[in-house]
């Protein structure tokens, strides 16, 4: 079976999560993946669009489609798996618009798919309206790279983290007065952020890690609190936070938002702590700095419970979907 997988960023983190991490799995399943780039001009995007007719199906990446385009794909592919992880639908900055030309953008590309897989079920409710064939394929992750051996603390630091990139970065800044709060409570609390955009506190010490496939599980690791605000608008009901499950399997406890996919991926009170206002974020942040059993109780029960997110969980239910799509289901055997 030949899959041609299609996006017009490679190196997006939504790349490597939903389809990425997979390409090993794929192939182990006689699944041949060849990946190509999505050019901006019409000649060259019609050539790329050509050779969809050599592959058995198109796994097309979060793009929405132009009119032009979408024709040229359809007419060149046998099957096509349309996938996206974000409120594609909606302006990020301006959520509560109806873009008319993006949305339709966004309803042409459900509506030449054959399949459509989506990473929540707010997704898939936005896409149900214009294609029948949707499917819910929750973001996965190598649970077990981020089970780091780290040496005891040389402090008696606290360390609150966040991981994301600079775009998401406002979300973490609305938390701000929270984390001068907290601040100015506790003397031995650090926020770390783990990503490509930094910002200062005042009355609490900011330590700035650049984003690493190499050290993010570390600086994960040896910190102790995962944070995951997300502000409650359409586009945001859309995220599927992959930062909460690498929190989960690094062991850490997380306080969320309860927005997106963050209330399918925390236990609230089990694995995490929901927090809808300053006043919770600042209970629920004071009762972990405050309890170091209930900190590494809740870690533990975050690290079990995000298995059910594991790359070998979530990659089987992508090659059976991609199976399933093109009822071909001898080769996946």
């Amino acid at each position: 079976m030949k899959l041609f997988i299609l996006s017009n960023n490679i190196n997006r983190a939504s790349f490597r999560q939903r389809i990425g991490v997979y390409l090993k799995m794929l192939h182990s399943k006689n699944i041949d993946c060849e990946i190509a780039k999505l050019p901006s001009g019409l000649l060259s995007s019609r050539k790329v669009f050509q050779r969809a007719a050599d592959f058995d199906c198109v796994f097309l990446h979060k793009k929405v489609l132009n009119p032009i385009s979408a024709f040229l794909l359809r007419k060149y592919s046998k099957k096509i798996i349309y996938n996206f992880d974000d409120a594609v639908m909606y302006d990020t900055d301006q959520p509560n618009r109806t873009s008319g030309p993006h949305m339709k953008r966004f309803i042409r590309s459900v509506k030449v798919a054959d399949m459509v897989l989506v990473g929540s079920s707010y997704l898939a409710e936005q896409a149900r309206k214009y294609n029948s064939n949707i499917n819910v394929l929750p973001l996965g992750l190598k649970v077990s790279d981020y089970k780091i051996d780290c040496p005891p603390k040389s402090d008696d630091k606290i360390r609150l983290v966040w991981i994301g990139s600079k775009s998401t970065l406002k979300y973490l800044e609305e938390l701000k007065p929270t984390l001068e709060e907290i601040g100015s409570l506790f003397n031995n609390v650090v926020l770390r952020i783990i990503g490509d955009g930094f910002f200062d506190l005042q009355n609490m010490e900011v330590e700035k890690r650049l984003w690493s496939k190499k050290t993010r599980a570390v600086d994960l690791a040896t910190s102790d609190i995962g944070l995951a605000p997300l502000p409650d608008n359409r586009f945001t009901k859309g995220k599927c936070s992959f930062k909460v499950l690498e929190y989960a399997s690094a062991g850490l406890p997380v306080i969320a938002s309860p927005v997106g996919t963050n209330s399918d991926y925390i236990r609230n009170n089990v694995t995490g702590f929901f927090a809808r206002d300053s006043k919770e974020w600042i209970d629920r942040i004071a009762q972990l700095i405050n309890n170091p059993q209930s900190r590494k109780k809740v870690g533990q029960d975050g690290r079990t419970w995000a298995k059910n997110f594991d790359v070998s969980v979530i990659g089987k239910q992508l090659t059976d979907l991609i199976g399933q799509c093109l009822k071909d289901d001898v080769l996946l055997k």
